[in-house]
């Protein structure tokens, strides 16, 4: 089937076109988020671990989320397949990420990178803020987001373009669009 990491900056639609692309190849999403809570809400080992940075507001450890993300694959309805989105943020955990495919035989297909000029990203979030009363999502904490985002995944976009397997899509316009696209792309990567 299809193993596929979805990218893009905060505001891009990723978790939206995420949970679209995945269903059309029939394979499950797995969000580092969704794993983080699930893993604290289970008062998992990992969780607890996980529960401790996240409350303090510092990032989780790569070896925390690749263990959490060990477990998730084993799972039956990821046998052939799953959308990662997340994962991986750092080139630690794309060796890591390398590792787990090399295991079980199944290289990784493609990297969907959705692409949203930066004026368009700040008004979605702005929009959003407004609509979820999040007073503290402000112009200037939007641009740091994004600059963080770039600094944090720059290196991960980059070995993947080195391997060919960056798929970039236009990210603005309408959902169905962008989705209907980004399936394009990843057909064609997968017949090719």
């Amino acid at each position: 089937m299809a193993r596929i990491i979805i990218m893009g900056p905060p505001g891009s639609g990723k978790g939206t076109q995420a949970v679209h692309i995945a269903k059309h190849f029939g394979i499950p999403t797995i969000s580092t988020g969704e794993l983080f809570r699930a893993h604290v809400r289970g008062k998992t080992g990992l969780g607890l671990e996980a529960g401790g940075y996240m409350d303090r507001g510092e990032f989780v450890p790569d070896h925390v989320t690749t263990d959490m993300l060990k477990l998730r694959l084993e799972e039956a309805d990821a046998a052939d397949g799953f959308l990662l989105d997340g994962y991986p943020r750092t080139v630690i955990q794309i060796g890591a990420l390398d590792e787990l495919l090399a295991l079980r035989g199944q290289p990784l297909e493609a990297v969907l990178a959705l692409s949203v000029p930066d004026h368009e990203l700040v008004a979605r979030m702005l929009l959003r803020a407004g609509e979820q009363g999040r007073s503290d999502d402000t112009e200037d904490v939007i641009q740091r987001r994004l600059e963080l985002y770039r600094d944090e995944t720059q290196a991960v976009l980059t070995a993947y373009m080195q391997r060919g397997i960056v798929l970039s899509v236009d990210g603005s316009g309408e959902r169905q669009s962008i989705t209907s696209a980004a399936i394009a792309a990843v057909e064609g990567a997968l017949s090719s």
